[in-house]
Formats: C-alpha cells, structure tokens, sequence
C-alpha cells in the first residue's frame, strides 16, 4: 500500500475520541500518526495500521 507523508488515513474504527481521520507525519516500518479529533500523535506499526486502513486522501499540488 502506498501511503506518503501528508495523506489522510481514515479508518475502520475510530479513535478513542471519536475521530475516524488521521493525518500521516512519518512512514517506514512505523506510521506516526496525527488524530483530526483530538490532535494526538503516536507510532503504529505498519502491518497494523495496512489492516484498518479504508481509505487513503492524497492532496495533490499542482501548483
């Protein structure tokens, strides 16, 4: 799966907050990830966050 730095992830469950959509501040064999609801950040696993991943937002610059 092709996640970059700058995507949103959202997910199939959300966040103890509530929050379904996260921002991607690093990738490798750790994402760190931002929350949209609460603003905290934290590592998951690659292989773990691959598996809730539903959909991937990619914003594009075309400037």
């Amino acid at each position: 799966m092709d996640i970059r730095v700058g995507d949103v992830l959202k997910m199939k469950k959300p966040h103890p907050c509530g929050a379904f959509e996260f921002d991607v501040l690093r990738s490798g064999m750790d994402f760190r990830l931002r929350c949209r609801g609460c603003g905290r950040e934290f590592m998951i696993p690659r292989a773990k966050a691959e598996k809730n991943v539903k959909t991937v937002e990619r914003v594009t610059d075309n400037a």
